[in-house]
């Protein structure tokens, strides 16, 4: 197949960015045309196990996803498939060679269809599929007949194109007893109305990340975090096997890390087993159709990382249809800045609009592997209970706050002349003249920290941590629209930043509306 043949497939592929090649038949003694089996193929009868390998080329500009049907007689016990690529060298700053895989059933390939079965992305050459057990990432259940679609997503091509192998087994036998799947509960013990911490952009060996379910529970449990959420990229795979990992000092809610050409967001706390589609981008407008679904399914909209340094990762959905903002991810860099920047200036919109909606923040550790650490940061949310919905609410009405580990207390309220009261994410019901106090409480943080309250103009306050740990400020709301509080630690020697965040607010509202 040569270039041409390559892009007169992909304009047929439309706005969907996809490039369908030639399928294999494993009934079939040899195959044709693109895709042709290297050395031929197994015989058409007989045997336990069957397999095929198909070469090709992919040059530049071709297709997000390219689609390899694969042909699945009756009777098979198992699919196994594993592929390669070739890496060629490339000048600095040109873009390798870089390819995902996965894998959709005979239910087909619609985007948001019920037919997918898989994803790696990267991070695996091999996988394996049966009704009992599948390589993580995938999702066990029989191997019906039917038009299968191995799909390789080359991530980036270099300038001499990208050569792959993909080899595909198909096992034959009684397929056995499918797997039960054993999902966690949507609540636990919890403290009734309470603070609660958690951390919901988390990996394991079901995506990219080196740790097994039970170690991240167990590292959850060691950050002293009452919820996680699992967000595995592009798979809900991991649902199926966390209800152990659960228990009555650790709420599990099921989600994901949705990655798309241009930029990730989670999905947290959808119901268990649901999967949502990644496979389009900014332009295809496909967006809003699938924020729809993860509220359907009893989640959450949060974008991560907006201004993530590695390719594809910058946001560019817009947020007019989130629930939240990931704006601390991880150990703060500067990426972290931007994004919180980028978030108070929303603020600031909000606040000329003055129609009371506006975009929460929190902050995710997205811990994939040693030295990463579950819990920095985590979101603090004041939710009616350890309750997956109750904790959704409290984040969409930005009742929380950011602390980047389990020592960090800190309380921020606004009090007008009457004795009015309003917390984290409320709004302090006063005229525009009244005189509001705002008063910070911070412990657990170092003696060299500096408290920060910000409003629509900007810090107006900064000092170090006093003794007592208590900053209060007077103001009014025609100064400040809102006020949010900021901990930093201390600003490295020449640096033009502000030092890392130990803790970030979301806002107190000062005003009517």
């Amino acid at each position: 197949m040569d270039r041409r043949d390559v892009l007169k497939l992909s304009a047929l592929a439309g706005a969907t960015g996809v490039l369908t090649l030639a399928p294999v038949d494993f009934a079939a003694a040899s195959d044709s045309g693109a895709g042709v089996p290297a050395g031929g193929g197994a015989p058409a009868g007989g045997g336990a196990d069957r397999t095929r390998t198909i070469t090709g080329h992919l040059p530049t500009g071709v297709a997000d996803f390219v689609y390899l049907p694969v042909e699945v007689p009756h009777g098979v016990r198992r699919i196994a498939v594993s592929y390669t690529y070739d890496r060629p060298q490339v000048p600095p700053g040109v873009l390798g060679n870089a390819c995902d895989i996965g894998i959709f059933d005979q239910r087909g390939t619609d985007l948001g269809g019920r037919g997918f079965r898989g994803w790696s992305g990267g991070a695996r050459t091999e996988f394996a599929i049966s009704a009992g057990e599948a390589t993580p990432g995938y999702v066990a259940g029989p191997v019906e007949a039917g038009t299968w679609h191995v799909v390789l997503g080359p991530y980036t091509v270099a300038p001499q194109g990208l050569d792959y192998s993909v080899t595909v087994t198909l096992s034959f036998g009684d397929p056995g007893t499918t797997v039960v799947p054993d999902y966690p509960p949507d609540h636990a013990r919890g403290r009734g109305r309470a603070w609660y911490r958690g951390d919901c952009h988390l990996h394991t060996v079901y995506s990219d990340g080196k740790r097994t379910l039970e170690e991240l529970a167990s590292l959850a449990r060691a950050a002293r975090l009452d919820f996680i959420n699992s967000s595995d990229h592009n798979t809900n795979a991991a649902h199926a096997y966390l209800g152990p990992q659960a228990g009555d000092d650790l709420l599990i809610m099921t989600g994901e890390e949705i990655t798309t050409r241009n930029g990730h967001f989670l999905a947290i706390g959808v119901d268990a087993g649901e999967w949502i589609d990644f496979r389009y981008r900014a332009r295809d407008d496909a967006f809003d159709r699938f924020a729809r679904q993860i509220r359907r399914a009893g989640g959450i909209v949060v974008p991560a990382h907006p201004y993530g340094i590695s390719l594809a990762s910058q946001w560019k959905f817009g947020y007019d249809n989130v629930d939240a903002v990931e704006v601390w991810n991880g150990a703060w860099t500067p990426d972290d800045e931007a994004s919180l920047l980028t978030w108070d200036n929303l603020l600031t919109g909000a606040a000329r609009r003055g129609d009371g909606h506006w975009i929460p923040a929190m902050g995710n550790s997205d811990a994939h592997r040693d030295p990463d650490v579950v819990g920095l940061p985590q979101t603090v949310v004041l939710a009616d209970g350890l309750d997956r919905h109750a904790l959704q609410a409290g984040i969409r009405a930005g009742r929380s706050w950011i602390a980047e580990n389990a020592d960090v207390q800190l309380s921020l309220t606004a009090t007008g002349p009457q004795g009015e009261h309003a917390g984290i994410g409320d709004r302090l019901e006063v005229a525009q003249d009244a005189e509001v106090t705002v008063r910070l409480e911070v412990s657990g943080v170092p003696s060299t920290s500096l408290l920060r309250l910000l409003t629509d103009e900007g810090q107006t306050v900064g000092a170090l941590l006093p003794e007592s740990g208590v900053l209060e400020w007077v103001t009014t709301p025609s100064l400040a629209a809102y006020v949010r509080a900021e901990v930093r630690h201390p600003t490295p020697e020449g640096s033009l930043l502000p030092g890392a965040a130990a803790a970030i607010t979301n806002p107190i509202w000062l005003g009517r509306r």
